[in-house]
């Protein structure tokens, strides 16, 4: 049995710049999975860890048994739980680790549904998103330049699994990438072009939605790429919806109009 005792280990100070430094994610095209539920999803949408780290003090944990019956036993290493607490940043500081290698970003989508975050710098947001997206069964999602690292640990447990049932594109400039997009663009914003009530489109054909920033919403530049913009119509003083709601609310609605 593989254990490490101290958190001068050399793999535990690198799970901790990954866990960290978006800088070292990018470097190393790796991260780090908190908790038994990401590894479970990541487990059953068919990938294979490059290592797991498990509390030594949960040896016998029903739960952690169950999980190591489906690794490899070379793919296990035990941690001590004082060494797994000075890296991890999870309150329950006797969880699983996950090593992973980020899945590889194919070509970008030319037509397709695609859900496109312009500038989202909330984690929080953004893996709601990603639930919703994945929820809804729209499966491409692209990301600006300028959006919060999607692999960062705080996404990851934000999206709850969804990043292994999406293709993602990280990074990406976008007013180029909407140039060469084949299918309808719609963007939600409360002064764009060509406004639309969400209930009055049609969207049973592919298109791509564009949600903005939490604070200025969707960039002038690419307001100028889009179709149309759309709004959600709301009774009372309520001005906006959170981005994320906002994009739930339109995925939603979509996917109703395309199983009714």
């Amino acid at each position: 049995m593989k254990l490490i005792t101290s958190a001068q280990n050399e793999q535990l100070k690198h799970l901790s710049k990954l866990l960290t430094q978006s800088k070292a994610r990018r470097e190393y095209g790796q991260t780090v999975l908190e908790g038994v539920h990401l590894l479970q999803v990541y487990l059953e949408a068919g990938y294979t860890p490059k290592q797991v780290y498990l509390p030594e003090s949960k040896n016998t944990h029903p739960e952690i048994r169950n999980l190591i019956s489906s690794l490899d036993e070379d793919g296990i290493t035990w941690v001590g739980n004082e060494a797994l607490s000075k890296i991890t940043s999870l309150n329950d500081a006797d969880d699983v680790m996950t090593w992973i290698e980020i899945p590889p970003q194919g070509d970008l989508p030319l037509s397709g549904d695609c859900v496109v975050l312009d500038r989202l710098q909330d984690p929080g947001n953004v893996g709601t998103v990603l639930r919703s997206a994945a929820a809804s069964g729209i499966r491409q999602i692209v990301l600006g330049n300028d959006c919060v690292d999607i692999w960062s640990p705080k996404v990851l447990r934000a999206g709850m699994g969804a990043h292994f049932l999406l293709d993602i594109y990280s990074r990406v400039f976008l007013p180029q990438w909407l140039d060469a997009y084949q299918d309808k663009i719609w963007a939600t914003a409360l002064d764009g072009r060509n406004p639309s009530d969400l209930y009055q489109l049609d969207l049973n054909a592919p298109c791509a939605w564009v949600f903005g920033n939490e604070g200025s919403g969707v960039s002038r530049e690419i307001l100028e790429k889009v179709d149309g913009s759309v709004r959600i119509p709301m009774l009372g003083q309520t001005e906006s919806l959170n981005v994320a709601m906002a994009a739930t609310v339109c995925l939603f609605e979509q996917m109703r109009q395309r199983i009714a």
